[in-house]
Order: structure tokens, then C-alpha cells, then sequence
């Protein structure tokens, strides 16, 4: 076992979910690389006096029941999970699935009855009021996304997983200010221009209690503030599907008109699975310094530092702006000259141009402060 993995698994346990004595931690593994960690949480989980519980779930097993299950099916799935998540204290997810494809020829109505069972029923209302922590872990097939060598990958990944997160927590407090007594937003750049209002909603710093790695701090659109145009430079894959340049027209908050290139029907398939899908629920700037460049793996292009994402889908209670869906979908748009650059006012006031923060008070949190 690589020891890192020992180093990564007290972090999670200490320091992400905070596991007390006597503590129930829910630990989900998919993929047999991601064995290895999840030994290793276990042991960490009970040397500090939890309980685990361990889970094996990867898509190569579950698209055996997502492929065939009927819309009865999937709500029994859902109503068998939701008890074991109330029932745990804290979350811990390990994904590192051989294949991201896996789920690729799943129909839109099974995904759609999938999302509704698990993600509606278990993850949003339950899972998301606990502690709880998500992270990849550094298989062969991220390394091939990230376009990598295995072994050259897993030495960024743990890099990435195991910075100073106090420290970025420190240098978040002025931005997660600054959100919090800020209306107007806009956001301009290559094919954006976007403005709305993030008036009351409040701020969230992510800074390693949730993600692994983590590196943002969001807060939430007004529901029907936002109007202009955006336009994604990063990849984005949902349910196996590989979406590029998405744009997104929208007017009084809802999205009214999406292309992109690849498979447009199934991007507005996603986007039609409920109302609020057309409508977004989270905004956030990525602040991590050693992630510079997306691998098509959300949790880690979320988190570019010098990027923002604005999401389609459901609001998270902590920054609630009222939509609730069963789609959270975190798309990226990254802001450095590399990538064409763009800028970023709160209040007519410019905070950030080319992913880099002008305000003295928020300068802690570009890249070379944190490293």
C-alpha cells in the first residue's frame, strides 16, 4: 500500500468529517484501486473510536441494475439506501472507477428514475446534513483522462489532496466576506456576459471538509436574477456523456436556449429531468493552486484555481436560493490568459481578472500565496 494513502486517510477522518468516538462513518469505495484507501480509512475511522461501515458500489456492477431496473425498482432502491444514510454520522466517498463510461448507454428516463431514487431521496436531503467528504482516487483511467503517466498522476494527486488546507481556509475568510455584503455580479469574457444577484444568499468556504481536493468558495445565484450568456471552455461528462463548449442563453434566471458541441440532445435532456434544471443553484470561483489545467473529473476541475462554476441544478442548503432539483451539475469555466482570460466585478467594483485576484484582501488566494 502506498503510504500515502495512511497520511491521506487521518486527514479525512481528523480533519474532513471531524470523526468523534463513538461515531458512525458511511465509507462508499468504487473500484478495486480505490481498495487501498478505504483499508486504510477503515483503520483510521476505528484507531479514533468510530464505527465504519464500508460500501462497494462501482458503475461496472451497478449499470447491471441501472440498465434493466423499472421506475418501481429504482424507488425500492432508494427507500433500502435512505435508512443506512440516516442512520451514519458522517460520509465518506471514494470514486476511482475503471471506466467513466460505464453508464454511457444508460437511457435518459433510467438516469432520470436513478437520480430521482438515490440522489433525490438519499444523497440531497440526507447525506448533504451530515459530515461528509468526496474524493477521486488515482487510477489508471484518471491518469488517462488527465492525459498522464499513472505514477506521475498519483504524485500530483497527493500533492493536491494534502496541502495546508488551514492555511487556504484563512486566506478564504476575506472572499467569503466579501460575497456575503455583495448584490450585483458580473461576469464577462469569451463568449460571456453575464450578470445577476447574489444579494442574502451568504457565502460557503470549501476548504478540505468536503472535497478532497478542495480549493472554493461559492455562494448561490438569485433564482430569477440572472440574464445574459455563458459560455463553458472546459469538457464536462455526465452519465458517460462528453459535452464541449456548452452555451447557455438564459433570461430571468432560467436557462432558455443550451447548444454545445457533441451530443446537444442529451444536454438539454439533462436539462429538462425537472424544472429547476434550467435554472442554477450555485456560483463559485476555484481557488487551488496545484490544479491549473481540467482532466474531465469534476471534483478536481472545479476546484482550478483562476476558474468559476456556475451550476445548473439544485441549491445547496448552506447557500440556498430555493431551486431544488435533482440535477447539481458543476460546470467549469477557467478564466487565466492560457485559456482566454476574463473578468469578474462585485458591485461595479472589478475583483478578479484572469483568474487572478486585484483586491489587496483577497491576493492571499492567488496561486503563488498558497503554494
Amino acid at each position: 500500500m502506498d503510504p500515502r494513502n495512511h497520511k491521506l486517510a487521518k486527514q479525512l477522518i481528523s480533519y474532513s468529517v471531524k470523526l468523534q468516538p463513538g461515531e458512525k462513518v458511511y465509507c462508499e469505495l468504487k473500484g478495486l484501486h480505490a481498495l487501498d484507501l478505504g483499508k486504510a480509512l477503515i483503520k483510521a475511522a476505528t484507531e479514533a473510536g468510530g464505527v465504519p461501515f464500508w460500501y462497494y458500489n462501482d458503475e461496472e456492477l451497478s449499470r447491471q441494475f441501472i440498465r434493466h431496473a423499472s421506475q418501481e425498482q429504482f424507488q425500492a432502491w432508494g427507500k433500502f439506501h435512505r435508512p443506512i444514510m440516516e442512520a451514519v454520522d458522517a460520509y465518506i466517498a471514494v470514486r476511482g472507477s475503471t471506466n467513466p463510461f460505464d453508464l454511457a448507454d444508460v437511457t435518459a428516463e433510467r438516469m432520470k428514475w436513478h437520480d430521482q431514487a438515490y440522489w433525490d431521496e438519499v444523497h440531497i436531503p440526507v447525506r448533504l446534513k451530515k459530515k461528509w467528504c468526496v474524493l477521486r482516487y488515482p487510477n489508471p483511467a484518471m491518469a488517462q483522462l488527465a492525459e498522464q503517466p499513472t505514477e506521475t498522476f498519483a504524485d500530483f494527486y497527493y500533492d493536491v489532496c494534502c496541502l495546508d488546507y488551514a492555511k487556504m481556509s484563512r486566506a478564504m475568510d476575506p472572499l467569503a466576506d466579501l460575497i456575503t455584503r455583495t448584490d450585483q455580479v458580473r461576469i464577462t469574457g469569451p463568449g460571456t456576459d453575464l450578470a445577476f444577484s447574489i444579494k442574502g444568499i451568504g457565502a460557503v468556504k470549501c476548504d478540505g471538509g468536503r472535497n478532497i481536493p478542495d480549493g472554493e468558495v461559492y455562494t448561490a445565484p438569485v433564482r430569477d436574477s440572472m440574464n445574459g450568456v455563458i459560455t463553458y471552455n472546459t469538457a464536462t461528462m455526465r452519465s458517460g456523456v462528453k459535452l464541449r463548449n456548452i452555451r447557455f442563453e438564459v433570461t430571468a434566471g432560467k436557462i432558455t436556449q443550451a447548444t454545445c458541441e457533441g451530443d446537444e440532445g442529451k444536454l438539454n435532456e439533462f436539462l429538462d429531468v425537472d424544472e429547476g434544471a434550467r435554472y442554477f443553484g450555485e456560483f463559485a470561483f476555484g481557488v487551488n493552486p496545484y490544479i491549473t489545467k481540467p482532466m474531465l473529473d469534476t471534483l478536481f476541475d472545479e476546484k482550478i484555481g483562476g476558474s468559476f462554476h456556475l451550476t445548473p441544478g439544485n441549491a445547496y442548503a448552506t447557500a440556498n436560493n430555493g431551486n431544488k432539483s435533482a440535477l447539481h451539475w458543476d460546470i467549469v469555466c477557467i478564466q487565466t490568459p492560457q485559456w482566454g482570460g476574463g473578468e469578474i466585478h462585485f458591485d461595479g467594483v472589478l475583483i478578479r481578472k484572469d483568474g487572478l485576484f486585484v483586491l489587496p484582501e483577497l491576493a492571499g488566494l492567488n496561486p503563488d500565496n498558497l503554494r
